[in-house]
């Protein structure tokens, strides 16, 4: 042991000393043992060796070509142009669809699910929207929150209020952002108005008032107030 000890060339030398140490004083330090410890080390660096060449020759041009497609679907988008943006953007770029389809172990990929949802929630197919939220992996609490505002509106529009409420309510749990906390106040008070619970409408509608009084949501928020006064 001493012996391979002194032999500290590189990272892999001093990494094989120490679990040889680690077996060794298991008391699993055989001829057999080591043979199976030095397999699986064999076998993790090929592994990790493996995912650093996938993520740099595979994933990372992949999501360079996805971002690099998806510049004409966004921009049907911003236009409202949503059937568009969802299948044939112009020009030869990819549509939301087909960036699904081709790139979607990619960020960008994922990102196309919620503009998906959002297209085709836009064009009244709800159910669609549900799938392609639900597919859609948040990155950060705003998208989070805007994804389940979303899904909280496609299931009110096939008049599944449960669901609905269920969305809207994890909405605003998970929106930190002070606007974006506004707006799913605003939307969570709106449901309630429409089921016809006008107390709790004016509690949500007040918070706004009350917590984020700087936001584009508060500036007729006393609009609503009023409309659900007892």
């Amino acid at each position: 042991m001493a012996k391979r000890k002194n032999k500290k060339d590189s990272l892999g030398d001093d990494f094989l000393v120490e679990a040889e140490e680690v077996l060794e004083a298991s008391g699993l330090s055989s001829e057999r043992n080591q043979k199976i410890l030095f397999a699986v080390l064999a076998v993790l660096i090929l592994l990790v060796g493996g995912y650093f060449l996938y993520q740099n020759l595979v994933v990372k041009p992949k999501q360079k070509n996805a971002v690099a497609q998806m510049y004409k679907a966004e921009e049907q988008f911003e236009r409202d142009s949503f059937r568009l943006a969802l299948t044939e953007p112009g020009q030869g770029y990819l549509g939301f669809l087909d960036i699904i389809d081709q790139y979607g172990g990619t960020k960008a990929g994922n990102l196309a699910n919620y503009y998906a949802g959002i297209s085709y929630l836009n064009l009244g197919q709800f159910e669609a929207a549900i799938d392609y939220l639900k597919s859609y992996k948040a990155d950060g609490e705003i998208t989070l929150s805007m994804k389940y505002n979303a899904m909280g509106d496609a299931y009110s529009e096939l008049n599944d209020m449960d669901n609905a409420k269920k969305y809207y309510e994890k909405a605003l749990a998970s929106a930190k952002n002070e606007v974006v906390a506004a707006y799913s106040l605003k939307k969570l008070g709106m449901f309630y108005e429409y089921q016809g619970d006008k107390a709790k409408a004016k509690e949500l509608y007040e918070r706004i008032k009350n917590e984020y009084p700087k936001t584009l949501f508060a500036t007729d928020i006393d609009k609503y107030i009023m409309r659900v006064q007892s």
